[in-house]
């Protein structure tokens, strides 16, 4: 990356990190995922009769700690969706450079097994 580049990401990141840490130190919000809006809205159908069939192995002690382990498996998953795009990516750019691939070949010639 060229030095300006890097300098732009930093601010960037920087700034939402202030401002992170400003409106968590400044206000008593409380991040709340869709899981809580569910229950309540099944709980306003049903007229509170509504009782689950599975209960969970395990639950986090705490809603930053469940807030971290989904984060975690977001990254995860972009992770691996990262490697795998960039493989391919790369794979076709190697293929175009040293000239493999069917379309590189001369016409008339058959690829060998």
């Amino acid at each position: 990356m060229s030095r300006k580049l890097e300098l732009i990401v930093l601010a960037i990141v920087l700034i939402f990190a202030i401002q992170f840490l400003y409106m968590s130190s400044t206000t008593d919000a409380e991040y709340g995922g869709a899981d809580g809006e569910a229950e309540g809205v099944i709980n306003e159908i049903t007229g509170g009769t509504y009782e689950p069939i599975a209960e969970p192995l395990w639950e986090p002690p705490s809603g930053e700690i469940e807030s971290l382990l989904f984060g975690l498996q977001a990254a995860i998953g972009a992770g691996v969706i990262g490697y795998f795009l960039g493989y391919y990516r790369a794979k076709k750019n190697y293929e175009n450079e040293l000239g493999y691939g069917s379309k590189n070949q001369p016409e008339g010639e058959t690829p060998s097994s």
